[in-house]
């Protein structure tokens, strides 16, 4: 809904200043039953120190509010916000159905499933047929979660956004809408093998390399054409029908390990987490005494050049030449900020135990140092 608007006439009639927020549903639901002993759904407006709050929608676990900051509205002025407020969620619920597409109302029937799953807490479900059936979800599809890095006040629409993304994939796909900035795409299994014929001849692509690939382009697509920067996270292909639900709680996991783990990437693909994922798992203390017995004492040798040299060693698979090709720098250069690493901690990463080593500390290291 357009609250903005709303919002603005409201300022303008009242000569008011007002702002839109969120606020929990406990929260929410506390101070209504404390002073109207009425259900969240029909308090239209509550009381928060000296600000007065006017309910407008549900947004999972919190409510957007209308803030009327350190106001003495009167009984006229409060009653006319919320009439109107209620006058304008009428209109939309009688419009809704009449501007849906059929996508669109599918899709929006997804999301009511798939997010009254999430209050109840559940960890799998399994699709009803009446929705997997209506949706087309028995075949078998590519899983991504896309996650918007845009303005709370950015408008995102769900037309536009299906066209530009059947555009990229040249063929239809599914979107389902989630959690505010949170979007679905179930892109159809035949990716994997469109354009096999041009790359005959070559080594043939792993599963996991075509879908970097198609990540790594959705990724600019959408940063250079949506609204600004986003979060995508990418899984192995499912059958939707019966595990649409685990899928998303699985990218979501995704997402979560990614942006703990590898602040500035902003493409998340699962097999490549395997190791942070059990990282994740091991509580704080044990996190601290690791990074204590590994380096010592010597966290100042991990400096941002350090840290890059030795992650790009790493993902090269501990290959001098090619470090130093991908930093590029001479070959005796790297040689020499390894062996600088090596007399300040007594860690040589040339050899197996204590690279291994090393590479568990560097991933804790960058999420303990944050906390």
């Amino acid at each position: 809904m357009d609250w903005e608007r709303i919002k603005e006439r409201l300022e303008a009639v009242l000569q008011t200043p007002m702002h839109i927020s969120l606020i929990s549903e406990t929260d929410w639901t506390h101070l209504s039953e404390e002073q109207a002993e009425q259900p969240v759904s029909f308090c239209r407006s509550i009381e928060r120190g000296q600000d007065v709050l006017f309910y407008l929608a549900k947004e999972h676990k919190d409510i957007r509010v209308l803030q009327v900051t350190g106001a003495k509205l009167t009984a006229s002025e409060r009653k006319l916000i919320e009439m109107s407020v209620e006058s304008k969620q009428v209109q939309e619920k009688k419009q809704w159905g009449a501007f849906l597409s059929e996508d669109e109302r599918k899709a929006y029937q997804l999301r009511d499933w798939l997010l009254e799953q999430m209050e109840r807490g559940s960890t799998y479900a399994e699709l009803p047929d009446a929705l997997a059936s209506q949706s087309s979800l028995y075949s078998t599809k590519i899983p991504l979660l896309l996650y918007g890095d845009y303005s709370q006040n950015q408008s995102v629409s769900y037309a536009d956004l299906k066209k530009l993304l059947e555009s990229f994939f040249e063929s239809e796909i599914i979107l389902i809408p989630l959690m505010d900035k949170e979007w679905l795409i179930l892109a159809p299994e035949g990716l994997l093998t469109s354009g096999s014929e041009e790359r005959e001849g070559d080594e043939e692509e792993s599963v996991e390399q075509i879908l970097d690939a198609l990540g790594s382009g959705l990724y600019e697509m959408l940063a250079n054409e949506w609204v600004g920067e986003c979060h995508l996270a990418i899984d192995y292909p499912v059958k939707p029908a019966k595990s649409l639900f685990a899928t998303i709680l699985k990218l979501r996991e995704t997402i979560m390990l990614g942006r703990s783990f590898h602040v500035g990437s902003f493409i998340h693909l699962r097999w490549e987490l395997r190791l942070e994922k059990l990282l994740h798992l091991i509580e704080e203390e044990e996190k601290a005494e690791f990074l204590e017995q590994v380096l010592r004492g010597t966290d100042h040798a991990l400096d941002a050049e350090t840290v890059t040299t030795l992650e790009h060693f790493f993902t090269l698979d501990c290959n001098v030449s090619e470090t130093a090709k991908k930093l590029y720098i001479h070959r005796n250069t790297l040689l020499y900020r390894l062996d600088k690493f090596k007399n300040e901690t007594g860690l040589d990463v040339r050899t197996f135990n204590h690279a291994v080593l090393v590479r568990l500390a560097l991933l804790l290291y960058k999420v303990t140092k944050r906390k």
